[in-house]
């Protein structure tokens, strides 16, 4: 072999002694090839230092055994867990896993999916559901699977590993109402290409609609997904002449801006204002005092999500859904409405 050269399957099993079909077998389907034999294949394999042509296996085999996952953006920790779990079980099953961001841009995002099946991704995770049905429909052309977090509509034909948002913020909104507060605002993320987002909004208005309430009145700000927004959002609702006793936030990163706001211009939490959020990210604890939010399992999710993916792939018959159930997580952030405290503001 050259030194210049990069090692071949030849000079593997040239080294490891045996045939290259063995040293192919042991690289596809170990569990084919004796140990003794295997050892000596992945110790050539080692010691030289060889990588297998994925392409080449790829056109043989029709598979690249890579997977794409498409998220909204990176900068948070919103899809970081789940996203996190997604690739370990990929791993486990000898998968790669590509990701690419679209700040929820529904045009980049079906750039990314055109990019990555273009490269040979045999299936895709998305987020939600928004996005124009040419996209959908390009899929289907080209009959690349894919499985939907984050999210779940019920018989619309896509496979889902999520939960139902809109449900999730409605309980949510009721706990709050439940504890006294009627002067109630929400900060939302941007709802426009955001499925999520939408439902979270109709969910908090539902609540308050069944509580014979009018959900008009009640204030929903849209801001993006960022701590300084999350905290312009909440000033601009507190300079109203009616300012809310409870804020439900579309996510914990806007409900965190909002309370650091909060305590910039003077408001205790929760004695002069609740602050609600959702997901349950690792920043829910960090602040003082810890924030209630809606808990979303997002490592089951990767992980189921993965296993569904992987089923679509290998073409597994009657492959159905998972449906994840959320629950709430009270902290100190949310606490009774006590009228003399706001009048004492």
């Amino acid at each position: 072999m050259n030194e210049r050269s990069a090692p071949t399957l030849a000079d593997v099993a040239q080294h490891a002694g045996v045939s290259t079909a063995t040293v192919s077998r042991c690289l596809n389907s170990p569990e084919r090839v004796l140990p003794e034999t295997r050892q000596r294949v992945i110790q050539a394999v080692e010691q030289l230092g060889y990588t297998p042509n994925f392409g080449g296996w790829a056109l043989a085999s029709n598979r690249t055994n890579t997977v794409g996952a498409i998220i909204p953006t990176m900068e948070n920790a919103i899809f970081a867990r789940g996203l996190q779990a997604f690739q370990e079980a990929l791993a486990a099953a000898g998968v790669t896993l590509l990701v690419a961001s679209t700040g929820y841009d529904p045009d980049r995002e079906a750039e990314q999916i055109k990019a990555l099946v273009g490269r040979g991704a045999d299936g895709l995770l998305l987020i939600g559901t928004a996005r124009p049905q040419a996209t959908y429909d390009f899929l289907r052309q080209r009959s690349v699977p894919y499985v939907i977090a984050w999210s779940h509509r019920a018989n619309d034909g896509n496979c889902y590993a999520g939960f139902d948002n809109r449900n999730a913020a409605r309980a949510l909104a009721e706990r709050v109402i439940g504890y006294g507060h009627r002067a109630i605002a929400m900060i939302a993320g941007e709802t426009q290409g955001n499925d999520r987002a939408a439902d979270r909004v109709a969910g908090v208005r539902d609540a308050v609609t069944a509580a014979g309430m009018d959900a008009g009145a009640t204030s929903v700000v849209e801001a993006p997904y960022s701590l300084e927004e999350g905290g312009d959002a909440f000033a601009a609702l507190m300079r109203r002449n009616n300012p809310p006793s409870a804020v439900i936030c579309g996510n914990d990163v806007l409900a965190v801006g909002a309370m650091t706001k909060a305590r910039e211009i003077g408001l205790s939490i929760p004695r002069d204002v609740s602050i609600v959020g959702f997901d349950d990210i690792d920043l829910a604890l960090v602040v003082q005092p810890q924030l209630t939010t809606v808990h979303v399992p997002h490592r089951r999710m990767g992980e189921a999500a993965a296993r569904l993916l992987l089923q679509l792939r290998d073409g597994h018959p009657n492959v159905e859904s998972t449906i994840l159930e959320t629950h709430i997580v009270e902290r100190g952030s949310l606490i009774r409405y006590a009228r003399q405290h706001r009048e004492a503001v």
